[in-house]
Protein backbone atom coordinates (compact mmCIF):
# COMPACT_ATOMS: atom_id res chain seq x y z
CA UNK A 1 0.00 0.00 0.00
CA UNK A 2 0.94 3.64 -0.51
CA UNK A 3 2.50 4.33 2.46
CA UNK A 4 1.27 8.20 1.88
CA UNK A 5 -1.88 7.75 1.38
CA UNK A 6 -3.38 5.74 4.74
CA UNK A 7 -5.74 3.15 4.03
CA UNK A 8 -7.63 3.00 6.78
CA UNK A 9 -9.72 5.57 9.26
CA UNK A 10 -8.77 6.61 12.31
CA UNK A 11 -11.64 6.25 14.88
CA UNK A 12 -11.95 8.80 17.15
CA UNK A 13 -11.96 8.37 20.81
CA UNK A 14 -11.15 4.82 19.36
CA UNK A 15 -9.52 2.65 22.08
CA UNK A 16 -9.35 -1.46 22.81
CA UNK A 17 -12.79 -2.26 22.74
CA UNK A 18 -13.88 -0.50 19.33
CA UNK A 19 -13.42 -3.93 17.55
CA UNK A 20 -16.56 -6.14 17.49
CA UNK A 21 -17.53 -8.11 20.29
CA UNK A 22 -14.96 -7.23 22.76
CA UNK A 23 -15.61 -5.39 26.34
CA UNK A 24 -13.62 -4.20 29.15
CA UNK A 25 -14.15 -2.50 32.52
CA UNK A 26 -11.99 -0.77 34.97
CA UNK A 27 -12.68 -0.92 38.80
CA UNK A 28 -11.15 -0.54 41.82
CA UNK A 29 -9.89 -3.04 44.41
CA UNK A 30 -7.84 -1.54 46.66
CA UNK A 31 -4.31 -1.94 45.39
CA UNK A 32 -3.20 1.52 44.79
CA UNK A 33 -2.06 3.77 47.53
CA UNK A 34 -3.86 6.77 45.74
CA UNK A 35 -7.71 4.64 45.88
CA UNK A 36 -7.52 4.78 42.25
CA UNK A 37 -8.99 2.41 39.32
CA UNK A 38 -6.69 -0.51 39.64
CA UNK A 39 -7.96 -3.64 37.98
CA UNK A 40 -9.24 -4.18 33.89
CA UNK A 41 -11.35 -6.78 32.61
CA UNK A 42 -10.58 -7.26 28.78
CA UNK A 43 -13.14 -9.41 27.23
CA UNK A 44 -14.30 -11.29 23.80
CA UNK A 45 -17.63 -12.95 23.22
CA UNK A 46 -16.37 -15.66 21.46
CA UNK A 47 -13.16 -17.44 21.27
CA UNK A 48 -10.04 -15.57 19.68
CA UNK A 49 -7.22 -16.42 17.90
CA UNK A 50 -3.82 -14.35 19.55
CA UNK A 51 -0.03 -13.71 19.84
CA UNK A 52 2.49 -12.18 22.05
CA UNK A 53 5.57 -10.78 22.63
CA UNK A 54 7.31 -10.58 26.10
CA UNK A 55 10.20 -8.82 28.16
CA UNK A 56 13.55 -10.34 27.39
CA UNK A 57 14.34 -9.98 31.01
CA UNK A 58 15.85 -12.83 32.90
CA UNK A 59 13.35 -12.13 35.79
CA UNK A 60 10.04 -12.20 34.02
CA UNK A 61 7.03 -11.80 36.05
CA UNK A 62 4.83 -14.34 36.99
CA UNK A 63 1.98 -13.49 34.76
CA UNK A 64 4.64 -13.19 31.92
CA UNK A 65 5.36 -16.56 32.35
CA UNK A 66 1.22 -17.71 32.31
CA UNK A 67 0.62 -15.54 29.28
CA UNK A 68 3.49 -16.45 27.33
CA UNK A 69 1.87 -19.97 27.30
CA UNK A 70 -1.59 -20.12 26.87
CA UNK A 71 -1.58 -17.41 24.33
CA UNK A 72 0.45 -19.35 22.26
CA UNK A 73 -1.88 -22.78 22.63
CA UNK A 74 -4.76 -23.31 20.66
CA UNK A 75 -7.79 -22.88 23.56
CA UNK A 76 -9.09 -19.71 22.34
CA UNK A 77 -8.49 -16.94 24.54
CA UNK A 78 -11.89 -14.79 26.18
CA UNK A 79 -10.37 -13.03 28.77
CA UNK A 80 -7.43 -10.52 30.20
CA UNK A 81 -7.40 -9.53 34.07
CA UNK A 82 -5.06 -6.58 34.37
CA UNK A 83 -4.15 -5.41 38.16
CA UNK A 84 -1.59 -2.12 38.14
CA UNK A 85 -0.03 -1.90 41.80
CA UNK A 86 1.57 -4.80 42.39
CA UNK A 87 3.91 -6.52 39.55
CA UNK A 88 3.63 -9.82 41.22
CA UNK A 89 7.72 -10.25 39.39
CA UNK A 90 10.27 -11.97 41.33
CA UNK A 91 7.74 -13.62 43.93
CA UNK A 92 8.44 -17.04 43.37
CA UNK A 93 6.32 -20.62 43.19
CA UNK A 94 3.20 -18.44 45.13
CA UNK A 95 3.92 -15.92 42.38
CA UNK A 96 3.26 -18.14 39.93
CA UNK A 97 0.29 -19.80 41.70
CA UNK A 98 -1.42 -16.61 42.51
CA UNK A 99 -1.12 -15.91 38.39
CA UNK A 100 -2.88 -18.84 37.70
CA UNK A 101 -5.31 -17.90 40.50
CA UNK A 102 -6.12 -15.03 39.19
CA UNK A 103 -6.64 -16.45 35.27
CA UNK A 104 -8.85 -19.27 37.29
CA UNK A 105 -11.11 -16.74 39.25
CA UNK A 106 -11.68 -14.93 35.80
CA UNK A 107 -12.47 -17.68 34.10
CA UNK A 108 -14.97 -18.79 36.72
CA UNK A 109 -16.88 -15.55 36.61
CA UNK A 110 -17.02 -15.29 33.05
CA UNK A 111 -17.89 -19.04 32.53
CA UNK A 112 -15.21 -19.73 30.53
CA UNK A 113 -12.74 -21.87 30.54
CA UNK A 114 -9.80 -21.94 32.48
CA UNK A 115 -7.00 -21.57 29.70
CA UNK A 116 -9.06 -19.15 28.25
CA UNK A 117 -8.32 -16.38 30.72
CA UNK A 118 -4.61 -14.30 31.38
CA UNK A 119 -3.41 -12.82 34.14
CA UNK A 120 -0.94 -9.37 33.69
CA UNK A 121 0.27 -7.47 36.37
CA UNK A 122 1.74 -3.87 36.82
CA UNK A 123 3.51 -1.94 40.13
CA UNK A 124 5.86 -2.66 42.27
CA UNK A 125 8.08 -5.57 42.39
CA UNK A 126 8.72 -8.29 44.94
CA UNK A 127 5.07 -8.42 46.14
CA UNK A 128 2.88 -10.65 46.70
CA UNK A 129 -1.23 -10.08 45.30
CA UNK A 130 -3.47 -9.69 47.54
CA UNK A 131 -5.92 -12.34 46.34
CA UNK A 132 -9.00 -11.76 48.29
CA UNK A 133 -8.90 -7.85 46.85
CA UNK A 134 -8.41 -9.39 43.67
CA UNK A 135 -11.02 -11.75 43.79
CA UNK A 136 -13.68 -8.93 44.90
CA UNK A 137 -12.49 -7.19 42.07
CA UNK A 138 -12.76 -9.37 39.35
CA UNK A 139 -16.48 -10.13 40.14
CA UNK A 140 -16.94 -6.31 40.19
CA UNK A 141 -14.81 -6.51 36.52
CA UNK A 142 -17.20 -8.88 35.37
CA UNK A 143 -20.11 -7.49 36.75
CA UNK A 144 -19.08 -4.28 34.74
CA UNK A 145 -17.93 -4.97 31.65
CA UNK A 146 -19.46 -3.29 28.33
CA UNK A 147 -18.91 -2.95 24.94
CA UNK A 148 -17.66 0.84 25.20
CA UNK A 149 -15.66 -0.24 28.76
CA UNK A 150 -12.40 0.37 26.93
CA UNK A 151 -11.78 3.96 27.72
CA UNK A 152 -12.05 3.04 31.86
CA UNK A 153 -10.09 -0.14 31.13
CA UNK A 154 -6.66 2.13 29.62
CA UNK A 155 -7.44 3.86 33.07
CA UNK A 156 -7.28 1.54 35.13
CA UNK A 157 -4.13 -0.14 33.90
CA UNK A 158 -2.03 3.46 34.62
CA UNK A 159 0.65 3.68 37.07
CA UNK A 160 3.04 6.74 36.51
CA UNK A 161 0.99 7.15 33.80
CA UNK A 162 -0.46 11.21 33.74
CA UNK A 163 -2.95 10.01 30.77
CA UNK A 164 -4.43 6.59 29.19
CA UNK A 165 -3.03 5.76 25.59
CA UNK A 166 -5.63 4.58 23.20
CA UNK A 167 -6.57 4.50 19.71
CA UNK A 168 -8.41 2.91 16.88
CA UNK A 169 -8.65 2.44 13.07
CA UNK A 170 -11.16 0.51 10.73
CA UNK A 171 -11.03 -0.64 7.34
CA UNK A 172 -12.95 -2.54 4.56
CA UNK A 173 -12.38 -5.58 3.42
CA UNK A 174 -14.68 -7.16 0.82
CA UNK A 175 -17.73 -5.02 1.97
CA UNK A 176 -16.78 -5.91 5.58
CA UNK A 177 -15.80 -3.13 7.98
CA UNK A 178 -12.77 -4.60 10.07
CA UNK A 179 -11.32 -2.79 13.14
CA UNK A 180 -8.08 -3.15 14.83
CA UNK A 181 -7.93 -1.44 18.42
CA UNK A 182 -5.60 -1.35 21.36
CA UNK A 183 -4.83 0.40 25.04
CA UNK A 184 -1.27 0.74 26.39
CA UNK A 185 0.79 1.49 29.45
CA UNK A 186 3.72 2.93 30.58
CA UNK A 187 5.83 5.71 31.09
CA UNK A 188 8.98 4.41 33.16
CA UNK A 189 11.18 1.32 32.90
CA UNK A 190 10.55 1.68 29.47
CA UNK A 191 13.22 0.67 26.99
CA UNK A 192 11.39 -2.60 25.66
CA UNK A 193 13.17 -5.41 23.73
CA UNK A 194 10.65 -7.74 22.17
CA UNK A 195 10.09 -11.23 20.47
CA UNK A 196 7.26 -13.46 19.87
CA UNK A 197 7.42 -16.48 22.60
CA UNK A 198 10.49 -15.16 24.03
CA UNK A 199 9.83 -13.24 27.95
CA UNK A 200 10.13 -9.41 27.39
CA UNK A 201 8.13 -0.55 31.83
CA UNK A 202 6.90 -1.25 32.52
CA UNK A 203 4.73 -1.56 29.53
CA UNK A 204 1.23 -3.55 28.82
CA UNK A 205 0.24 -3.60 25.30
CA UNK A 206 -3.44 -5.06 24.76
CA UNK A 207 -4.86 -5.08 20.92
CA UNK A 208 -7.85 -6.16 19.38
CA UNK A 209 -9.22 -7.06 16.30
CA UNK A 210 -12.63 -8.51 14.90
CA UNK A 211 -10.94 -9.99 12.03
CA UNK A 212 -9.92 -13.54 11.63
CA UNK A 213 -6.96 -14.86 11.64
CA UNK A 214 -4.83 -18.07 12.70
CA UNK A 215 -2.45 -17.81 15.72
CA UNK A 216 0.97 -18.37 13.29
CA UNK A 217 -0.18 -14.83 11.15
CA UNK A 218 -0.58 -12.92 13.79
CA UNK A 219 2.49 -13.89 15.06
CA UNK A 220 4.55 -12.17 12.26
CA UNK A 221 1.90 -9.34 12.05
CA UNK A 222 2.49 -8.46 15.76
CA UNK A 223 6.44 -9.53 15.24
CA UNK A 224 6.63 -7.27 12.39
CA UNK A 225 4.51 -3.96 14.17
CA UNK A 226 6.11 -4.73 17.81
CA UNK A 227 9.73 -4.11 15.64
CA UNK A 228 8.85 -0.73 14.27
CA UNK A 229 7.14 0.58 17.11
CA UNK A 230 7.71 -0.65 21.20
CA UNK A 231 11.42 -1.85 20.04
CA UNK A 232 11.63 1.58 19.23
CA UNK A 233 11.29 3.50 22.16
CA UNK A 234 12.86 4.03 25.38
CA UNK A 235 12.33 6.34 28.00
CA UNK A 236 15.62 5.28 30.64
CA UNK A 237 17.13 2.25 29.57
CA UNK A 238 15.31 -0.08 31.46
CA UNK A 239 13.62 -3.08 30.56
CA UNK A 240 10.69 -4.39 32.68
CA UNK A 241 9.88 -7.49 34.26
CA UNK A 242 6.71 -7.37 33.03
CA UNK A 243 6.27 -6.14 29.43
CA UNK A 244 3.70 -7.61 27.63
CA UNK A 245 1.92 -6.84 24.16
CA UNK A 246 -0.84 -9.44 22.97
CA UNK A 247 -2.88 -9.11 20.25
CA UNK A 248 -6.46 -10.67 20.15
CA UNK A 249 -8.70 -11.55 17.33
CA UNK A 250 -12.06 -13.10 17.43
CA UNK A 251 -13.37 -12.83 13.66
CA UNK A 252 -16.49 -10.92 14.26
CA UNK A 253 -16.34 -9.02 11.41
CA UNK A 254 -16.86 -12.38 9.28
CA UNK A 255 -13.11 -11.01 7.29
CA UNK A 256 -10.13 -13.19 7.52
CA UNK A 257 -6.63 -12.17 7.17
CA UNK A 258 -3.84 -14.44 6.61
CA UNK A 259 0.08 -13.27 6.60
CA UNK A 260 0.60 -14.23 2.46
CA UNK A 261 1.63 -10.61 0.97
CA UNK A 262 -1.64 -10.38 -0.40
CA UNK A 263 -3.22 -6.53 -0.43
CA UNK A 264 -5.45 -7.50 2.35
CA UNK A 265 -2.41 -8.65 4.55
CA UNK A 266 -0.71 -5.11 4.00
CA UNK A 267 -4.26 -3.55 4.76
CA UNK A 268 -4.78 -4.96 7.64
CA UNK A 269 -0.14 -4.44 8.62
CA UNK A 270 -1.04 -0.76 7.39
CA UNK A 271 -3.38 -0.37 10.52
CA UNK A 272 -1.66 -2.57 13.10
CA UNK A 273 1.55 -0.20 12.42
CA UNK A 274 -0.61 2.75 13.28
CA UNK A 275 -2.34 1.70 16.20
CA UNK A 276 1.06 0.10 17.67
CA UNK A 277 3.14 3.88 16.78
CA UNK A 278 0.64 5.51 17.96
CA UNK A 279 0.18 3.92 20.93
CA UNK A 280 4.08 3.96 21.38
CA UNK A 281 5.14 7.35 21.02
CA UNK A 282 2.64 8.05 23.30
CA UNK A 283 4.03 6.10 25.97
CA UNK A 284 7.37 8.94 25.04
CA UNK A 285 5.56 11.30 25.10
CA UNK A 286 4.26 10.90 28.61
CA UNK A 287 7.29 9.79 29.46
CA UNK A 288 8.20 9.73 33.64
CA UNK A 289 8.55 13.94 33.83
CA UNK A 290 9.67 13.86 30.13
CA UNK A 291 9.26 17.70 28.28
CA UNK A 292 10.35 16.86 25.53
CA UNK A 293 9.68 14.10 22.22
CA UNK A 294 12.89 13.27 20.29
CA UNK A 295 12.98 11.47 17.27
CA UNK A 296 16.40 10.15 16.49
CA UNK A 297 16.70 9.23 12.99
CA UNK A 298 20.25 8.06 11.53
CA UNK A 299 20.38 7.72 7.58
CA UNK A 300 23.90 6.73 6.05
CA UNK A 301 24.83 3.72 7.98
CA UNK A 302 26.52 0.84 5.92
CA UNK A 303 23.68 -1.94 7.15
CA UNK A 304 20.66 -1.46 9.45
CA UNK A 305 21.76 -3.50 12.64
CA UNK A 306 25.00 -0.45 12.70
CA UNK A 307 21.82 2.01 12.03
CA UNK A 308 20.11 0.58 15.21
CA UNK A 309 23.06 0.90 17.39
CA UNK A 310 24.03 4.72 16.75
CA UNK A 311 19.94 4.99 17.33
CA UNK A 312 19.40 3.52 20.24
CA UNK A 313 22.95 4.83 22.01
CA UNK A 314 21.96 8.19 21.51
CA UNK A 315 18.34 7.88 22.34
CA UNK A 316 19.42 6.51 25.58
CA UNK A 317 22.11 8.82 26.28
CA UNK A 318 21.73 10.28 29.86
CA UNK A 319 23.92 13.57 28.75
CA UNK A 320 21.92 14.15 25.45
CA UNK A 321 19.00 13.71 27.24
CA UNK A 322 19.92 16.19 29.84
CA UNK A 323 21.27 18.44 27.17
CA UNK A 324 17.64 18.25 25.78
CA UNK A 325 15.85 18.97 28.60
CA UNK A 326 17.83 22.17 29.28
CA UNK A 327 17.62 23.61 25.13
CA UNK A 328 21.33 22.96 25.03
CA UNK A 329 22.12 21.95 21.69
CA UNK A 330 25.45 20.58 23.08
CA UNK A 331 26.14 18.33 19.37
CA UNK A 332 28.92 17.00 21.02
CA UNK A 333 27.59 14.60 23.00
CA UNK A 334 25.56 13.32 20.11
CA UNK A 335 28.84 12.62 18.06
CA UNK A 336 30.49 10.71 21.14
CA UNK A 337 27.26 8.43 21.33
CA UNK A 338 27.32 8.07 17.84
CA UNK A 339 31.30 7.55 18.41
CA UNK A 340 30.85 4.44 21.23
CA UNK A 341 27.69 3.35 19.61
CA UNK A 342 29.28 0.63 17.78
CA UNK A 343 28.52 1.96 14.77
CA UNK A 344 31.61 1.87 11.95
CA UNK A 345 31.91 5.18 9.87
CA UNK A 346 34.17 8.28 9.37
CA UNK A 347 33.65 11.08 11.06
CA UNK A 348 34.94 13.10 8.78
CA UNK A 349 31.63 11.79 6.57
CA UNK A 350 29.16 12.66 9.37
CA UNK A 351 26.29 15.57 9.47
CA UNK A 352 23.79 16.08 11.75
CA UNK A 353 20.86 18.69 11.57
CA UNK A 354 17.97 19.66 14.24
CA UNK A 355 15.05 19.60 11.75
CA UNK A 356 16.24 21.04 9.26
CA UNK A 357 18.88 23.50 10.79
CA UNK A 358 22.54 22.36 10.01
CA UNK A 359 24.25 21.79 13.19
CA UNK A 360 27.64 19.44 12.18
CA UNK A 361 29.05 19.20 8.35
CA UNK A 362 32.55 17.09 7.75
CA UNK A 363 32.42 15.97 11.79
CA UNK A 364 32.76 19.89 12.49
CA UNK A 365 30.50 22.16 13.07
CA UNK A 366 28.46 23.49 10.63
CA UNK A 367 27.93 27.56 11.63
CA UNK A 368 24.37 27.49 13.07
CA UNK A 369 24.21 29.83 15.96
CA UNK A 370 23.37 27.65 19.19
CA UNK A 371 20.69 30.22 19.86
CA UNK A 372 18.28 29.02 16.98
CA UNK A 373 19.00 25.18 17.74
CA UNK A 374 18.11 26.37 21.46
CA UNK A 375 14.87 28.06 20.32
CA UNK A 376 14.03 24.88 17.94
CA UNK A 377 14.09 22.47 21.09
CA UNK A 378 11.76 24.77 23.08
CA UNK A 379 9.27 23.46 20.53
CA UNK A 380 9.05 20.38 22.88
CA UNK A 381 9.47 18.21 19.71
CA UNK A 382 12.22 17.60 17.38
CA UNK A 383 14.02 14.74 15.09
CA UNK A 384 17.73 15.17 15.90
CA UNK A 385 19.14 13.54 12.64
CA UNK A 386 22.44 12.12 11.95
CA UNK A 387 23.91 10.96 9.09
CA UNK A 388 27.27 8.61 9.07
CA UNK A 389 27.89 9.04 5.19
CA UNK A 390 28.80 5.17 4.74
CA UNK A 391 25.69 3.42 3.05
CA UNK A 392 22.09 3.79 2.63
CA UNK A 393 20.37 2.09 5.65
CA UNK A 394 18.77 3.72 8.02
CA UNK A 395 16.65 3.69 11.73
CA UNK A 396 14.73 5.51 14.08
CA UNK A 397 14.38 5.88 18.26
CA UNK A 398 11.54 7.47 19.92
CA UNK A 399 12.86 8.58 22.74
CA UNK A 400 12.38 11.83 25.57
CA UNK A 401 14.71 14.23 27.67
CA UNK A 402 15.46 13.46 31.64
CA UNK A 403 14.15 16.24 33.96
CA UNK A 404 14.00 16.70 37.61
CA UNK A 405 10.66 15.31 37.79
CA UNK A 406 12.10 11.90 36.51
CA UNK A 407 14.22 11.41 39.49
CA UNK A 408 11.70 12.65 41.83
CA UNK A 409 9.11 10.43 40.71
CA UNK A 410 11.61 7.35 40.93
CA UNK A 411 12.38 7.88 44.01
CA UNK A 412 9.51 8.29 45.86
CA UNK A 413 7.74 5.32 43.45
CA UNK A 414 5.07 3.11 45.77
CA UNK A 415 2.11 3.09 43.25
Amino acid sequence: MNQNIPSFEVIEGGGVTSASGFEAAGVTCGLKRSGKADLALLYSRTDCNSAGTFTSNLFPAAPVVLCKKRVAGPAGIRAVVVNSGVANACTGELGMENARAVAKLAAETLGIEEDQALSCSTGRIGVQLPMDKLAAGIKAAAAAKKPDGGHEAALAIMTTDTRPKECAVSFFLDGKKVTVGGMTKGAGMIAPHMYPAVPHATMLCFLTTDAASDNASLTRFLADAVEVSFNRITVDNDMSTNDTCMLFANGESGAKIVYDGSEPAQLFADALRHVVQTLAKGMVMDGEGSSKFVEVLVTGAKDAAQAHICAKAIADSMLCKTAWFGCDPNWGRILAAAGYSGAQFSPENVSLDYNDKPVVRGGMDAGTPEAELSELMKTGSFTVHIDLGEGVASDTMWTSDITYDYVKINADYHT
